[in-house]
Formats: C-alpha cells, sequence, structure tokens
C-alpha cells in the first residue's frame, strides 16, 4: 500500500529541479533552494492579514510555496498564476545558469533559451506534484500576467506578488495590473528587490540591470528603493501604502577607519586644499544597499 511518505518521496524523485522548500509530508521536504526555515521567515515576514476565507491570487507561483501557504492558512479560495517558469524546463535552464556563472559564458533568458517549451510547461511538474501530494485544492492558471485578459481572473481580497516586480520591463503597468485584480478594499503584498542609497532616501530611485549585473540573471531589470516602491504603488491606484522592511542597518565603521576618513577629508576635501590651488579628488562611488522590500498596498 502506497504511503503518503511513499507518494512524497516519489514526487521529489520525479522533479530534478525545486526552487521552494516545501514539506510534503512530516519530515519529507522537497530540496528548494533554500532549506524550509528559510521559506518560512519569508512567510513570516510578510506579515499576512487573517486569510480565513479570503480569497487569494499569487502570482508568479512557481513551486508554489507561497499558494499552499495561503491555503493551510484558512483561505476559501487560492488561484496559482504563473506562464514563465512553468513554460521553461528549469532543471535544464538551471544547469546552464549555474555553469554560466562559473565561467562567464554567455546566458540567454529563458524564454530565448532552448529550454523553453511552453506547450509541455515542464516547469509546472514540481508545482503538481506538490499539489497532488498535498491534496490541495488550489487552482492553477497558466497565463502571462502582463497580456493575459485579467478579466478572466477576477478580483481577490488578497494578491501576493512576490518576486516578480524587478523580473518586468515595465514596472508601473505591472503594479497598476495589480491594482486592477485586488478587490476594493482589498491588500496586495508586493516583495522585491531593493535599493537603498544613503542620503537619498527621501527621492525615489530605481536602479536598472541592462544585463546580467543582478545575480547573473538576464530577467533581471528593476530595483526600486523604497520612495520609488511606494510611488509605483500610489501612481497604480492604491490609496494606503505601507512599507513592512527596510534595509539593514549598516554597522559603523571601526575607530581607525572613521578616523582615517576624517584626515583624508581634512587633507584632499576641505578648505585648506581649495585655498592652497589642489584640483578636487576623484569623488567615491555611491554605495549602494540591496535588500528585499515588503510593501503593504490597499485599495
Amino acid at each position: 500500500m502506497t504511503t503518503v511518505q511513499d507518494r512524497a518521496e516519489e514526487a521529489i524523485r520525479s522533479c530534478p529541479e525545486w526552487y521552494h522548500s516545501i514539506e510534503l509530508a512530516p519530515g519529507i521536504v522537497t530540496p528548494g533552494r533554500q532549506p524550509l526555515q528559510y521559506w518560512q521567515k519569508e512567510l513570516a515576514h510578510l506579515q499576512l492579514p487573517d486569510l480565513h476565507g479570503k480569497s487569494v491570487l499569487d502570482i508568479g507561483a512557481y513551486d508554489g510555496f507561497f499558494s499552499f501557504a495561503a491555503e493551510r492558512l484558512g483561505a476559501a479560495r487560492v488561484t496559482a498564476l504563473d506562464h514563465y517558469v512553468w513554460s521553461t524546463d528549469m532543471a535544464g535552464y538551471m544547469k546552464d545558469w549555474r555553469e554560466s556563472k562559473r565561467t562567464g559564458a554567455p546566458l540567454p533568458p529563458p524564454h530565448e533559451s532552448r529550454h523553453w517549451r511552453p506547450q509541455e510547461l515542464p516547469g509546472r511538474r514540481p508545482f503538481e506534484a506538490a499539489r497532488s501530494v498535498l491534496g490541495s485544492k488550489v487552482e492553477p492558471v497558466v497565463g502571462d500576467f502582463m497580456t493575459m485578459d485579467l478579466s478572466k481572473l477576477g478580483c481577490f481580497d488578497v494578491v501576493l506578488f512576490l518576486g516578480v516586480l524587478y523580473h518586468l520591463e515595465e514596472p508601473l503597468q505591472a503594479v497598476r495590473r495589480v491594482a486592477s485584480v485586488t478587490a476594493p478594499g482589498g491588500l496586495a503584498v508586493l516583495e522585491t528587490e531593493a535599493i537603498s542609497v544613503p542620503g537619498l532616501e527621501d527621492r525615489a530611485l530605481c536602479e536598472f540591470f541592462p544585463g546580467r549585473e543582478l545575480n547573473n540573471d538576464p530577467t533581471n531589470w528593476w530595483a526600486p528603493n523604497g520612495k520609488a516602491l511606494e510611488g509605483l504603488c500610489r501612481a497604480a491606484g492604491f490609496r494606503e501604502v505601507v512599507l513592512k522592511t527596510g534595509p539593514l542597518p549598516q554597522p559603523c565603521p571601526p575607530f581607525r577607519t572613521r578616523i582615517t576618513a576624517a584626515l583624508k577629508h581634512l587633507l584632499f576635501a576641505s578648505h585648506l586644499p581649495q585655498k592652497l590651488g589642489c584640483p578636487p579628488p576623484p569623488q567615491p562611488p555611491v554605495p549602494v544597499i540591496r535588500y528585499r522590500a515588503i510593501a503593504h498596498a490597499r485599495r
């Protein structure tokens, strides 16, 4: 007789590449790119509201960790939407990604690679395997969020837009579409790669990645700062935006480092060298702090 544990182990064997770590049965967890505890902390950081009786849309569901978590937390209806990952043979693509990162070889985005197979949806197999073992009622929908007819999806009480924004070429249009599927009074939870530039926190800024600068990934395009993320949400039609995370506090430089910096400023950047006719020194690069930002946007 086949047990849940047997089915869980078979599901793991049948899928050579997992992004999420999902506990399919007691003690049996899919081999995601981070341990289960990492994803559990990520879920806690989202600070989700009470989901009992709510409808939830998970945009860019991937293997479904957050979709299944929403169901487990009492959501009455959960829809998992994906297209890009599900259309890609992620096992093959990630093998190429790891080789590219090791050697510096060119790496095309998935939709331009030999692993793009939207007719077969190979990247959806881990989601379906987990869904089957868990006996989940999460509804999978295949669709390109940026081009599909969103009226067919309807509106949801809670919309999860996690790890997607920085992959999209048109971030404002993307957030507008998120707003369009968020019910009046509903909540959208946005999580994204973000930046902080010390001294410029009151300016709305975005860092642009024209190539593979961020994590060797050609599908990464933008990283907003907190002010820009809040502005995107308000421009998209959300009436209330609360930033739930900010950059981690930077450690104070050692005393010797601070003294050295003060002396350099006195000798090279103060009025003293200017009076002596010395040319100004080259400006140091602007420090950019990267972190994961989370925003709660309410319609």
